[in-house]
C-alpha cells in the first residue's frame, strides 16, 4: 500500500488529482465563454442601439447576481418554474446526485467531469427552447423586474450614454439572461448555453457553466470577434469568484461586494460602488451561483415554494 504525506493544502495524492484535473476544467471553462460569445454574438442583432455617438473599442460587462439584480436570478426563476410545475421532485433529485457525485469523485477521471456536466441540467430535457423563453418573459415581469439596482442599472446606462456596449454576464442560461438584457435596453448578454436540437434542450451544456474563468474567457472571446480593446472596457461584479473577468478588463468596478471582493477591489486600487441600505456586509436575497450545486439549492427552493402554495 503507497504512503500518503500530508503537507499544507492537502495530501500529495489529493493535489495530484487537483492538478490533473484543471487542464479539463480549463478547457471546459474555454469552451463555455467560446460557445457564450458565438450566442451573444447572434442575439446582438436584435440589440437595440446605443444612445450616443458609437464607440466601438470600448464596451462594458456586468454580473447579475447581487450586481445588477437582488438576489440570484436562476432563484427567481426557479421559483417561478416552480409554481408552473415546470419540473418534477424526482427531476430535482436526479439532478442533485449527479452534481453531489462530481463534487465527490469528478476528479477522479476526465470522464467522471465530462459525464457529471452532460447530466447536470438534464431534468430540462424536453422542453423547447421557445417554451422556456416564453415563461422567462413573463417570471422577469412576474418576480424580476422590481429587483434591478437601480444604481446599477444607472451605470450600464452611462456606458450605453457614451455610445458602448453593455452585456450582462451570468452563469444564469443565456436564453434567460437575454430576456433581462433586452429588458433593461442592454446590447445583449454572455450566459451558460444549454445545448439543445431542433429546438428542444438535450439537458447538456455546452462545455460549463459560465462561471469564474469561464466568464473570463467569454469576456475575451467575444472582444476578438468584436474588435473590443479590452484595455478600454470595463467591468462591475460582487463576487470574488469574477476576479478573473475583473481583471481581463482595463477599468473594474466592485458592486455590493463581498468581503473577500472588497478586500482585493483595496488592494487593487479598484473603484467600490455599493447600493444596499443598512449593514453594508449583508447580502441581500441569496448568495449569487457558485456552481451547478448551487442551482439545485435554488430550485430546491423553488420545489419548497411550489409545495407550499399548494397547501
Amino acid at each position: 500500500m503507497g504512503v500518503t504525506h500530508d503537507f499544507p493544502g492537502g495530501s500529495v495524492v489529493t493535489r495530484r488529482r487537483d492538478q490533473e484535473k484543471q487542464p479539463e476544467l480549463e478547457r471546459l471553462a474555454a469552451l463555455a465563454g467560446a460557445a457564450s460569445a458565438e450566442a451573444a454574438v447572434a442575439m446582438e442583432a436584435e440589440a437595440p442601439p446605443v444612445s450616443g455617438p458609437p464607440d466601438l473599442t470600448a464596451a462594458a460587462f456586468f454580473d447579475v447576481d447581487n450586481t445588477m439584480m437582488m438576489g440570484a436570478s436562476i432563484f427567481h426563476f426557479a421559483r417561478g418554474m416552480a409554481q408552473r410545475k415546470f419540473f418534477t421532485t424526482g427531476d430535482l433529485a436526479r439532478f442533485a446526485f449527479d452534481q453531489a457525485r462530481f463534487r465527490l469523485l469528478g476528479s477522479e477521471s476526465k470522464e467522471g467531469i465530462k459525464r457529471s456536466r452532460e447530466t447536470g441540467l438534464s431534468f430540462i430535457a424536453g422542453h423547447s427552447v421557445e417554451e422556456m423563453r416564453a415563461h422567462g418573459e413573463e417570471i422577469y415581469d412576474e418576480l424580476m423586474a422590481d429587483k434591478i439596482w437601480s444604481g446599477t442599472r444607472a451605470l450600464a446606462q452611462m456606458h450605453m450614454d457614451a455610445g458602448q456596449r453593455v452585456w450582462l454576464v451570468t452563469a444564469t442560461p443565456v436564453d434567460l439572461a437575454a430576456i433581462i438584457a433586452r429588458r433593461l435596453g442592454l446590447t445583449g448578454a454572455l450566459g451558460t448555453v444549454l445545448g439543445s436540437e431542433d429546438g428542444v434542450y438535450t439537458g447538456n451544456l455546452v462545455g460549463d457553466l459560465l462561471h469564474g474563468r469561464a466568464k473570463a474567457h467569454a469576456v475575451r472571446a467575444l472582444a476578438a470577434r468584436e474588435g473590443l480593446d479590452l484595455r478600454r472596457c470595463t467591468a462591475y461584479s460582487d463576487s470574488v469568484n469574477d476576479v478573473p473577468m475583473l481583471s481581463v478588463v482595463g477599468t473594474a468596478v466592485a458592486v455590493n461586494p463581498d468581503g473577500e471582493l472588497r478586500d482585493v477591489a483595496r488592494k487593487r486600487g479598484w473603484e467600490i460602488r455599493d447600493f444596499r441600505t443598512g449593514r453594508k456586509a449583508a447580502k441581500i436575497g441569496v448568495p449569487s451561483v457558485l456552481g451547478a450545486g448551487a442551482l439545485a439549492g435554488a430550485i430546491a427552493v423553488g420545489l419548497a415554494y411550489r409545495k407550499r402554495e399548494a397547501s
